[in-house]
């Protein structure tokens, strides 16, 4: 039996625990960095495969070591995520969140699962690939600064040396049996706007006597917008009409606790500008803060301006993607592997990407038959639970069959 073969036997056999491992994850759903059972769950599994690992990197993190043939020749890091989010479930499904108010709507219990399973195929195989597979298991991917920044921190580049990373992330909107690459820039860097404009409340009624922060806030608002002008381009990304560069500045959130009669004292504006550029990610927020300074001073007011460093870009070294791409065509066949546009949205596995060749790549779990096509982040989210067998096979073919 080719090695190929052998792994998709073993990534089919496994596949019920698999899923009873994800089913397990999905229904004790825990929030960024307060993952502790979920580590523990993640342990056990390690433990019953004999894998060995070592935990509490960045309180709940965990890395395992499967040594190959050859161990030192090169080291690949595999990435799965911990973390789930804020929202209330609405899936009607036996292995339904028991955590309330808390669900893991953007599949990292699917990552999670599935890395698993290219772990236990992995430990199998040890002796018929070479170099060492390092396995990271990262807290917090959903909360600034983001676990893999750090599990950086805590050495997970080191001890042994890093030389690749692989990630996967679910896209709901491909069929279950498909995935996707994209080389070169993919994702965008993601820094957060929150801003605090001060003016004097009062009565409505009385003009004269207050200095209306709402005012000031909406020119804000305004002013941002014209100066950064965008056009969609073919792809459906906002590209800075000056220089062309993909660019979303939005702000979702305003708050003035005021009423109909009742000007406030505060107004609170909070917002995400995103760029694929870092000199013009830099250039941008400095101007921001020229332009919220200029409208206070225009207005006779003052703000507090905090712009939180976020996640940067996330790039696919292009011979690594190649490389991965190529193995997803031997195991899935060419029509099963599509190339994938730029997108604005974030992903910490971004740092990971700054500092060592990697591809990040998107893998299918929808299922129109079976009205499987909720997206990430929605309280219905949910997979084809075939996808969890793909997942590991494919994961354990690209490291086996690395050059």
């Amino acid at each position: 039996m080719s090695l190929i073969d052998t792994i998709k036997q073993l990534a089919n056999k496994h596949s019920e625990e698999l899923i009873s491992i994800r089913r397990h994850i999905h229904q004790h759903p825990e929030l960024s960095f307060e993952e502790f059972k979920t580590s523990e769950f993640v342990c056990s599994v390690l433990d019953k495969h004999q894998i060995p690992y070592t935990k509490n990197h960045v309180k709940t993190g965990i890395i395992a070591l499967i040594k190959g043939k050859n161990p030192d020749k090169k080291t690949t890091l595999l990435r799965a995520d911990l973390d789930a989010l804020p929202i209330e479930e609405k899936n009607e499904v036996s292995y339904k969140s028991q955590n309330v108010g808390v669900m893991h709507a953007c599949g990292h219990d699917v990552h999670t699962a599935s890395v698993l399973g290219t772990a236990i195929i992995l430990e199998q195989l040890k002796h018929e690939f070479e170099g060492t597979v390092k396995i990271m298991f990262q807290p917090g991917e959903e909360l600034l600064p983001g676990g893999a920044s750090l599990m950086i921190q805590d050495g997970v580049l080191q001890n042994p040396k890093v030389d690749a990373a692989i990630a996967q992330h679910v896209f709901p909107s491909m069929e279950t049996g498909k995935v996707g690459f994209r080389s070169g820039m993919y994702m965008a860097s993601t820094d957060e706007l929150h801003i605090t404009v001060y003016g004097k409340g009062g009565h409505a009624a009385m003009a004269g006597e207050y200095n209306n922060p709402l005012v000031v806030a909406a020119s804000i608002i305004k002013e941002i917008e014209m100066q950064f002008p965008f056009v969609l381009d073919a792809e459906g990304v906002a590209r800075n009409t000056e220089n062309n560069i993909p660019t979303v500045i939005a702000f979702g959130q305003i708050e003035g606790k005021g009423a109909t009669n009742v000007i406030p004292e505060s107004v609170y504006l909070a917002g995400t500008f995103r760029t694929m550029d870092e000199a013009w990610r830099k250039t941008v927020k400095e101007k921001i803060a020229q332009i919220i300074n200029a409208i206070c001073t225009k207005y006779n007011t003052k703000a507090d301006i905090n712009i939180m460093d976020g996640y940067p870009f996330l790039t696919n070294d292009e011979q690594m993607t190649a490389y991965c791409k190529q193995a997803a065509i031997e195991y899935l066949g060419k029509d099963n592997v599509q190339d994938l546009p730029l997108r604005m949205t974030a992903e910490d596995f971004a740092y990971i990407t700054q500092q060592v060749p990697s591809c990040f790549y998107r893998l299918g779990t929808g299922n129109k038959q079976k009205g499987i096509t909720s997206g990430v982040h929605t309280p219905t989210f949910d997979i084809d639970e075939k996808a969890l067998e793909i997942a590991s096979g494919l994961m354990a073919w690209m490291v086996v069959n690395s050059k």
